[in-house]
């Protein structure tokens, strides 16, 4: 028994100093990167109490015509992008294509990252999250979409935790079991979020069959993009010469994301037709604030260029070979991904809700702009992602994957 003691203890010793020896082995540029990111989650944090203490209408900007602000977009934002590295993780060690395999286990760890950072965001905007998850239990309402879509995404949180632990243990079989049922559970709460939005018949612009599909649609291709973003980084991270099978990786990745530009190009081209080709209401006011209102700069510049142009246009000049222009693609679309989801829940508001009812004056677009408070907790939430993504990569030594098909 005291044989077998020491031996665990030194088998922990061991694994305690390698550990620390990997933490230690960062560049310069690496400890400034996660000082910023922790200084940026440190302030965040601070600023979202402030709020919950304070109360959300001295510190925010919402009010009771706009009550959903950035850090609703925010969330969205991480959670869908959440759901589209799930679903990129899974082709390979789940459905068994072996040229995703490299990523299995970073896009995994990334895919629960993105979720707590989701989590970090909506905590700072419910009042008392703690009284939120207490009832979320002892209090369901199975009627509603936001109980719906926050159960699944806990759910989806264990499972991926599961998974990721099992994917480090060896344990595949389990982790394959897992993976499907969090895959299940992420498309679910995927498509209860959007269902949030495009069951409100009093909204013009959100309501309709479209969000949930858009949605999806939209994760997979941000989330094929996030992993070639991270991935590359993680490269530079590093060091050295990126492998050969992480390469033909990428580039599959890059393939998923050009089709999914074309998917949501489809998308947004013929929802706008469709509103134009309609009568005047809160829709057709919405995407003409887009189109050539307030919005235009954010949709124009952030959605259209920054998500789907530019980087197709990148994703095909580079070939699948050119890290560098497949990076600065990736990044342009994560970021542009951020103007989407604003757009898509701010401009949904903005409309007054008497538009649709012809009422004299209500066609004049209401006023939003997010507080210091908010764009804080913003820039916390994508603290709390870097600084998540560059501890893991040295914690789990690079998030090797050995090949077990």
């Amino acid at each position: 028994m005291a044989s077998g003691t020491r031996t665990s203890g030194t088998t922990l010793n061991a694994l305690e100093s390698a550990l620390v020896g990997r933490l230690k082995t960062g560049s310069n540029t690496y400890y400034l990167a996660l000082s910023i990111c922790a200084l940026l989650l440190f302030a965040g944090s601070v600023a979202g109490l402030q709020a919950t203490v304070g109360g959300h209408h001295h510190f925010y900007g919402v009010t009771r015509q706009v009550s959903w602000g950035v850090l609703i977009s925010t969330y969205i934002f991480f959670v869908v992008t959440s759901t589209g590295l799930c679903l990129v993780s899974s082709i390979g060690h789940i459905f068994g294509s072996k040229t995703f395999m490299p990523i299995a286990k970073r896009a995994v760890f990334l895919s629960i990252v993105t979720l707590l950072a989701g989590f970090f965001v909506i905590a700072a905007e419910i009042k008392v999250p703690i009284r939120m998850m207490l009832y979320n239990i002892i209090s369901p309402n199975l009627t509603s979409n936001i109980w719906w879509m926050g159960t699944l995404y806990g759910v989806a949180l264990f499972l991926m935790s599961v998974e990721f632990i099992c994917l480090q243990i060896g344990k595949h079989r389990l982790a394959v079991i897992a993976g499907f049922i969090t895959v299940v559970a992420e498309i679910a709460a995927n498509s209860n979020l959007a269902g949030v939005f495009g069951l409100l018949n009093g909204r013009a612009f959100w309501h309709g069959p479209y969000l949930p599909i858009f949605f999806i649609a939209s994760a997979v291709m941000v989330g094929s993009s996030a992993i070639i973003f991270f991935c590359i980084l993680a490269q530079k991270v590093h060091g050295g010469e990126m492998a050969e099978d992480m390469k033909t990786c990428l580039a599959a990745c890059r393939k998923v994301a050009i089709l999914m530009i074309c998917v949501l190009l489809f998308f947004t081209i013929w929802r706008t037709v469709a509103t134009l080709a309609g009568m005047p209401n809160g829709q057709y006011i919405g995407v003409m604030a887009m189109l050539t209102g307030d919005y235009a700069l954010s949709f124009w510049g952030g959605e259209i260029l920054m998500t789907m142009i530019a980087p197709l246009v990148l994703f095909i000049l580079s070939k699948g070979t050119n890290m560098r222009m497949m990076l600065t693609a990736a990044g342009l679309m994560v970021f542009g991904a951020f103007f989407m989801r604003y757009n898509m829940v701010i401009v949904g508001q903005v409309i007054p809700v008497y538009a649709d009812l012809g009422v004299t004056g209500s066609t004049e677009l209401l006023k939003y702009f997010p507080s210091l408070n908010e764009i804080v907790v913003v820039l916390g939430g994508f603290g709390l992602t870097g600084f998540l993504f560059l501890q893991g990569e040295k914690i789990f030594d690079g998030h090797k994957v050995d090949d077990h098909h």
